[in-house]
């Protein structure tokens, strides 16, 4: 995956990546590593759902904000380990996971793939 790639797949789901994220030479299987996550409950993964808020690469791993569908969602407790245990044996360092709230998850955020996926488009 390029880097345009990279910046274009961010941009479709709205997520935002800080510190050094581009001059990371692993931008690209981060990226991956979230795709290949899947929400049990959808049929499609958590980044392309654009439940993946922001994506910060500090010094010493990974710091990822996501949301879920709903406030009540039975895999609540599950969806940080599952995202972290995305980046085991990657020498992504220590990889921290939070659930926020803010803004809210609507179907805008989901990539053009995922609407396709659902039977949006």
């Amino acid at each position: 995956m390029t880097d345009n790639d990279v910046k274009a797949s961010l941009d479709e789901v709205g997520l935002t990546v800080e510190g050094n994220f581009f001059d990371n030479e692993k931008a690209g299987e981060i990226v991956s590593r979230l795709r290949s996550i899947f929400d049990p409950e959808i049929p499609v993964n958590v980044f392309d759902l654009g439940l993946i808020y922001r994506v910060d690469c500090i010094s010493d791993g990974l710091s990822i904000d996501m949301t879920l569908t709903a406030p009540g969602c039975p895999v609540a407790e599950e969806m940080p380990g599952m995202v972290a245990s995305a980046f085991d044996g990657g020498d992504f360092g220590d990889v921290k996971v939070d659930i926020v709230w803010d803004p809210p998850w609507d179907q805008g955020r989901m990539s053009e793939i995922a609407r396709l996926e659902l039977g949006f488009l």
